[in-house]
C-alpha cells in the first residue's frame, strides 16, 4: 500500500509540533523522551537503532583516535582493536593514561597493560580490564 499523504509536510509538523531533541529529556508527563517525541520510557529503542548507534559512536571514536593518536593506526589489528575499546568506553578520559599509551605507543606493550591494570579505569570496568591488558600484553584475542 502506498502512503497518500504528504510525507515531507508531516515531518515538518512533526517537528515544529514535537520539537526536536538530541539530548535525553522528560517531557511534559515525566517520560524520558528524545529526539521527535520518541518516549525512551515507555518505548525504549528497536535493535536495529541500537545498532546504528553502535555504527555510528565507534566511526566517532575511530575519528576522534585518528584526531588525538594518529600513531594508533600503526599498532597491529589486535591493539587497535584495544584502543578503540578503550576510547569508547573512556572518551577523552584515555589521553589521562599517558604511561599507558605512551608505552603502546613505545610497542612495549607489557608494560601498557601493567598500567592498564594499574589504573582507575581497571578497577572500574573489572574483567573488561583484564581481557583488554591480556590483548594489549599478547596481540592476541
Amino acid at each position: 500500500m502506498t502512503d497518500t499523504f504528504d510525507r515531507a509536510a508531516l515531518l515538518a509538523e512533526l517537528k515544529r509540533d514535537e520539537g526536536e531533541r538530541f539530548k535525553p529529556y522528560f517531557d511534559t508527563v515525566g517520560k524520558i523522551t528524545i529526539g521527535v517525541g520518541r518516549n525512551l520510557t515507555d518505548g525504549g529503542i528497536s535493535q536495529s537503532e541500537c545498532e546504528m548507534l553502535l555504527h555510528n559512536d565507534i566511526q566517532n571514536t575511530l575519528r576522534w583516535l585518528d584526531r588525538h593518536l594518529p600513531w594508533w593506526r600503526t599498532l597491529d589489528a589486535v591493539r587497535q582493536r584495544v584502543l578503540i575499546n578503550m576510547a569508547f568506553n573512556l572518551g577523552g578520559h584515555l589521553l589521562t593514561l599517558v604511561h599507558t599509551l605512551a608505552a603502546t605507543q613505545r610497542n612495549n606493550y607489557a608494560t601498557a597493560a601493567n598500567e592498564m591494570l594499574a589504573s582507575k579505569w581497571a578497577n572500574q570496568v573489572g574483567a573488561r580490564a583484564l581481557r583488554l591488558a591480556n590483548m594489549m600484553r599478547t596481540g592476541k584475542i
